[in-house]
């Protein structure tokens, strides 16, 4: 008979308890816990982001940098906290970073925010599902009022409308501050959905979540529409400092573009991108997310050209970049500090962070663009030679 975990109803989250559970994984598994019980967390601080605790997990952190961005919200130079156990990619992503603060800075912009919950409403027959439409955009500020009754920060700016067959599919499209969101949406929008039923009797019946938010993976309509912020990155790179730092030329870096582009069309991949999730991934263990936002905030379009003048253009957009700067894990305390580190912990700075995230990201593109070329005249690799130098913990 399986053996339960043991847990306490009255504090979750004691010494005892933990010491139990920690006795109890070492009694009926093979681990012996030397390292995992070892942390200097208030375990009652974690109330709300864990269950069954027992310990952690510790995670080597980097520091890359500076970032020089010239943003909106971030302007000057960060040292980045990036949490990863991939040797080299630091070193790739310093790299860039390093050519991003000779170019003058890294350019970002952020052109949206909008986090969704996506009920779907059914009814009888597709007329009746029409009218529902014309219905909800006329009580569009009533269902506001009742969505925004419960949040002090999340505001309800639109209500997207797909009919198809006898159902209208829906985006509950709200800002949300410096949380990411996703747990203030879903309470606004079940409240928002109890008032329609009441109001909306020919209304058969609907589910708070018909996967239209296409939560924490990726999807045409996030790419188009956004999830989180929407953030575009770019930077024009003189010749000379991409010959003498990354060791290619603006021509041939926009022919490995193109290829890469035309890859990713047949593949039928959301991204053009090399590789945003490792930069992202890393920031995100780092400043306390949900790492399960990668699914979605990876997504990265890119665009390049070579100028008139010779020098190299290189843009991303990221169209759903979910990051909080305030709530869930980002008060843990490493998480917070790691924050602080960029002066992006609490209110206010969320827009900040996304605008940094999009920076690191565009470092990273430029250094792993540069190192997939093989030299004709060495045959040699940087991004095999490199992990053979610096990424093979054997």
């Amino acid at each position: 008979m399986s053996k339960k975990i043991p847990r306490s109803n009255e504090d979750d989250y004691s010494a005892e308890i933990i010491a139990e559970r920690q006795a109890f994984i070492e009694a009926n598994t093979p681990a012996k816990l030397d390292h995992t019980r070892q942390y200097s967390f208030n375990p009652a601080d974690m109330s709300g982001n864990i269950e069954n605790l027992f310990g952690v997990a510790q995670i080597p952190i980097g520091l890359a940098g500076p970032l020089l961005v010239n943003g909106e919200h971030a302007q000057g130079e960060f040292y980045v906290p990036m949490a990863t156990v991939e040797g080299t990619m630091l070193a790739s992503y310093n790299r860039g970073m390093k050519v991003i603060r000779e170019c003058g800075g890294v350019t970002t912009t952020v052109s949206g925010e909008a986090m969704q919950r996506a009920p779907t409403f059914v009814f009888p027959s597709a007329r009746e599902a029409r009218d529902f439409c014309i219905w909800l955009k006329e009580n569009h500020e009533q269902i506001k009022a009742v969505a925004e009754s419960t949040t002090s920060v999340g505001k309800l700016n639109e209500i997207e409308q797909y009919h198809a067959h006898n159902m209208v599919f829906t985006r509950f499209d709200y800002s949300t501050g410096d949380a990411a969101g996703q747990n203030m949406t879903s309470r606004a929008t079940f409240v928002a959905c109890e008032w329609i039923v009441k109001q909306y009797p020919q209304l058969s019946h609907y589910l708070l979540s018909g996967s239209f938010d296409t939560e924490k993976r990726t999807s045409s309509v996030n790419l188009l529409k956004g999830r989180g912020k929407r953030v575009t990155a770019e930077i024009t790179i003189p010749r000379d400092v991409m010959i003498n730092n990354l060791r290619i030329s603006p021509p041939q870096m926009h022919y490995g573009q193109g290829i890469s582009t035309l890859a990713a069309l047949l593949t039928n991949s959301s991204n053009n991108a090399a590789h945003p999730a490792n930069g992202l991934a890393a920031l995100y263990l780092a400043t306390g997310q949900d790492i399960a936002n990668i699914g979605e905030s990876n997504q990265c379009t890119t665009y390049n050209k070579v100028t008139r003048e010779g020098d190299y253009y290189f843009s991303i957009t990221m169209p759903a970049i979910i990051m909080a700067t305030y709530g869930g894990g980002t008060a843990l305390p490493t998480q917070r500090e790691c924050l602080e580190i960029m002066d992006c912990f609490g209110k206010g700075k969320a827009m900040k962070l996304a605008e940094i995230a999009a920076g690191l990201v565009l470092a990273g593109e430029l250094s792993l663009g540069a190192a997939t070329r093989i030299d004709k005249d060495t045959r040699k690799n940087e991004w095999v030679d490199a992990h053979e130098r610096l990424g093979r913990n054997r």
